[in-house]
């Protein structure tokens, strides 16, 4: 018999109409909407400030209508030759690679470390001296940050220019060198949300400015730069932060240290649960207890998390292959990419599995989940027919 409920995978939350409130009133009493308004000045100042405490150096915060377009306008304002050949790692969302070939790149896919997951500076380097690469776009993969300073002194040593995709890092990850640009998303799953939305933070002011100029279309509004104001001066895009997802953005930085310590709650009781039932069966990435968690994910054999998906769809509970297919598996038309082994990638990928992960989830939906994750491991598994496993991996 199925559960009498269903348990999601992800469950966003923002704040709500109370905690937007004054915020709201400030953009009725403004009436500023986009371009440039005060609450998202106020909101770059705030996060400026917060970053600081982090570095020791000055920290500019320009926001973006999106993560990858966060992204996408950092390349551009990096100044990199057209066509250039960016390291990206195999185990990434596809906005990683989608990014580079926006901006006129190549993406040259790599492997990862077998126990954080990431892409290295190690890494980076041979795979650069195999490929020629001359840049690096590393990735805060599940939120589990990537060391600014040593890829600043590979950046350094190598001449290789380096950017930090931290999508999902807010928190745990932060802009300790001054010369690594790093873009976080404000997405609604992601733990500071605004519904949507991004940043890009660095020490560079320059850079900051210049992606800042890229997201109102290129438009020239410095006085000082040689150029009339309202000329076009860059080819850039559309990508500004709106009034109204400042303002989100701002309420749920109110709320953020609450939430914050209830998702590293229910991620550590969650792990244990599992570890207490699976051990050894279960690896999990290493590095750094994270911030604000905000995805579940976990390895196993593979065939065990072939059964366990099986399991979860016939109880309805959602489970995902995060990031799969990996990055050199997806159609030649999407764009030229520069492909090399990725044995570490393909091994991890293989067994990895997200489970559900929420602030809605109860004990209840714990133990579920356990249990499943118990009976897939024994091959205690009780499907309906053979036809229903063949069904779900065709």
């Amino acid at each position: 018999m199925k559960p009498s409920s269903s348990i999601p995978l992800l469950v966003p939350q923002l704040p709500d109409r109370q905690a937007l409130s004054p915020y709201l009133d400030e953009i009725d009493r403004n009436r500023h909407y986009s371009n440039f308004g005060p609450l998202n000045q106020a909101l770059e100042a705030r996060l400026a400030t917060l970053f600081a405490e982090h570095a020791s150096h000055a920290v500019q915060v320009t926001t973006t209508s999106s993560a990858t377009l966060g992204l996408e306008l950092t390349l551009q304002a990096m100044a990199l030759p057209v066509g250039s050949r960016i390291i990206v790692p195999a185990l990434t969302f596809v906005a990683t690679l989608t990014a580079i070939l926006r901006a006129g790149h190549v993406p040259v896919i790599a492997d990862i470390d077998p126990h954080n997951w990431l892409l290295t500076p190690e890494i980076a380097e041979a795979t650069a001296a195999q490929t020629g690469a001359n840049a690096v776009l590393a990735v805060a993969a599940f939120g589990q940050p990537q060391d600014t300073r040593r890829w600043s002194e590979f950046k350094r040593r190598t001449g290789i220019a380096v950017l930090i995709d931290a999508a999902g890092a807010f928190g745990s990850q932060w802009v300790e060198a001054a010369d690594i640009p790093v873009i976080y998303s404000l997405h609604a799953t992601k733990s500071l949300a605004a519904g949507e939305g991004g940043m890009v933070v660095s020490g560079d002011p320059a850079i900051n400015a210049t992606v800042r100029q890229l997201s109102n279309f290129g438009i020239n509004l410095d006085v000082d730069a040689g150029l009339p104001v309202g000329h076009l001066s860059l080819a850039g895009s559309n990508a500004k932060l709106s009034e109204y997802h400042a303002a989100v953005a701002h309420a749920s930085l109110d709320q953020w240290p609450a939430k914050a310590q209830a998702l590293q709650r229910l991620y550590r009781d969650y792990r244990q649960a599992l570890n207490n039932a699976c051990g050894t069966n279960l690896q999990w990435q290493a590095g750094k207890s994270l911030a604000a968690p905000t995805i579940f994910c976990v390895r196993m054999e593979a065939d065990a998390r072939n059964r366990l998906e099986a399991l979860c769809q016939q109880q309805q509970i959602a489970t995902r292959r995060w990031y799969q297919p990996l990055l050199h598996q997806h159609a030649e038309n999407v764009g030229p990419t520069i492909k090399t082994p990725v044995p570490v990638a393909e091994s991890i990928a293989a067994g990895l599995i997200g489970l559900p992960f929420s602030l809605c989830m109860t004990s209840s939906d714990i133990q579920r989940v356990t249990h499943a994750a118990t009976s897939a491991i024994t091959q205690d598994i009780n499907l309906t027919s053979s036809e229903t496993l063949e069904k779900h991996h065709g």
